[in-house]
């Protein structure tokens, strides 16, 4: 493998930069103004090429395994629904242990063995399909499989991306990931959507070949080795999977964003897995149009991704969360009143919204997560929040497949997507609407006493800090940069003003 030029190579970091640490800076030389991320950072690069290709396959493949069912197999809604569930019910059963498992090991390996493992799974649909020993148990089977290798993937990258970047690169590679994966998804949804139409849609299955394998490729090509890790004392899995579950439970962020999630996807899930159904049956468009419908409101992901960290910027990371997660997914409620014609404006509109809402969060919630969480433990929070965050998803499926057959799946849509803006009010119920931004530091160390509450800062644009150590006007957390007081704890879901410090070392998550 021939050197890559000066500026790209892995180990070009500032004199005196941490061994095995981040490769590249913001800034590459003294005064000299900052290059674009891509351009830059040979690594990210490949990872982001890697990371789009696979998305784009996975789009294909989460609109031809419907599609599969329903035109090939005649498979019934609840069928559907199942299929659904099946590739996300592993992070109930293995999500926990992954957790751990990633933190003892190094990702990048464990990103390669979950993308081949992908790869000959979904490989061995057209190939059952050609010889017709194509069944549902077969599509079901490679979904839960795909599913659990999708576990250890997630959970390694979501380790990975902070030891690529330094912390001031995290929230543009998070945009640039985000936004490519939603175009991506889009492109994936449009062709798949055509190839199912023109070719079938077991023929949809086929880019996946090409798709995982330029992932594998690129991800093999990333220059940056992890540091070896430390040797600390091995301990029992169910110990580390307490450490995960306990700082998911102790922390009020973590435990917002966790149990919100969990609702949100719950509802978000019922509706897109009764989509391809409702779509062909109750609205009567053809295969290659659910492609399409799909794809057009799916651009709202690379608009939310563009738009994600100047809202952040203006309006603060905490009010950009409510915002962008509160207000925009509450379009979802049009999806219902899709019908033919210009009764389709009904779904672009519902989806679009949907898309643009969740990226941008999405893109905000990561770098909060990569900056907040202990590096030690972000395997197991990953892990932790996602078996809640995704755990939910096989229930939302099922949920919405019973629903569709006993009262309809026009009806079961109402009850999906009404409940989406509904989730999103644990946000409003939770510290996040009483300050401008999220926290970037954690000061109390896991099992610790506890300690000052965690400083209010601008996550997207690094916010200033005041005098005394507190948040300035732009941090508003504590009023003109006072110190913290002694003794003088805010009232119960109140932001600490005048330097009060906030109780217990977090605001609590009001009952109800």
């Amino acid at each position: 493998m021939t050197a890559p030029a000066s500026a790209d190579r892995p180990d070009d970091r500032p004199a005196g930069g941490p061994a095995g640490g981040p490769a590249d800076r913001s800034v590459t030389d003294a005064g000299a103004a900052p290059t674009g991320l891509l351009r830059r950072h040979r690594d990210f690069r490949m990872l982001w090429v890697g990371e789009t290709a696979n998305k784009y396959g996975s789009a294909v493949t989460g609109l031809a395994l419907p599609l599969i069912a329903v035109s090939t197999l005649h498979a019934s809604t609840l069928q559907v629904a199942l299929l659904g569930a099946a590739g996300w019910l592993p992070w109930l059963l293995i999500g926990l242990p992954a957790g751990v498992w990633v933190d003892r090991l190094r990702c990048r390996p464990i990103m390669l063995v979950s993308t081949a493992a992908s790869l000959l799974l979904y490989a061995t649909v057209p190939l059952a399909a050609l010889a017709g020993a194509l069944t549902l148990w077969h599509l079901l089977a490679v979904a839960l499989l795909a599913g659990a290798a999708g576990v250890f993937f997630q959970t390694a990258y979501t380790a990975y991306l902070p030891q690529l970047l330094d912390p001031a690169d995290q929230s543009e590679g998070n945009a640039k990931l985000h936004g490519s994966a939603s175009a991506a998804g889009i492109a994936g949804l449009g062709s798949g959507g055509l190839i199912a139409q023109l070719a079938g849609p077991v023929n949809g299955l086929l880019a996946n070949t090409a798709t995982f394998l330029l992932s594998l490729w690129c991800t093999v090509r990333i220059g940056h080795r992890e540091p070896v890790r430390s040797e600390r004392p091995r301990r029992a899995l169910r110990q580390e999977i307490g450490e995960g579950l306990r700082l998911l439970a102790s922390d009020v962020w973590f435990r917002t964003f966790a149990l919100f999630g969990a609702a949100s996807n719950l509802v978000l899930t019922g509706y897109q897995s009764l989509l391809v159904v409702f779509l062909i049956r109750e609205v009567g468009v053809s295969e290659g149009t659910v492609g399409l419908l799909v794809a057009a409101a799916s651009t709202g992901g690379i608009v939310g991704a563009a738009v994600a960290r100047r809202i952040a910027a203006r309006l603060g990371t905490s009010r950009a969360m409510l915002v962008l997660e509160l207000a925009l997914p509450a379009l979802t409620v049009l999806i219902p009143l899709t019908g033919r014609g210009a009764g389709l404006a009904w779904y672009l509109v519902g989806g679009f919204g949907a898309s643009c809402g969740v990226v941008a969060g999405n893109v905000i919630k990561a770098t909060f997560q990569q900056r907040y969480c202990p590096p030690e433990l972000l395997g197991r929070l990953s892990a932790s929040s996602a078996v809640l965050n995704f755990g939910s998803i096989p229930l939302g499926a099922l949920l919405a497949g019973a629903l569709g057959t006993q009262l309809g799946v026009r009806p079961a849509m109402w009850l999906m997507t009404v409940g989406v803006p509904l989730a999103a009010l644990i946000l409003w119920c939770s510290p996040m609407r009483h300050v401008r931004d999220l926290p970037t530091e954690r000061r109390a160390p896991v099992g610790g006493s506890a300690a000052l509450p965690p400083v209010a800062m601008r996550a997207a644009t690094g916010g200033t800090v005041g005098k005394g150590g507190a948040p300035g006007k732009d941090g508003a957390a504590a009023d003109k940069g006072g110190a913290v007081g002694k003794g003088r704890v805010a009232g119960k879901g109140r932001v600490a003003e005048k330097g009060a410090a906030a109780g217990g070392g977090v605001c609590a998550l009001d009952a109800g």
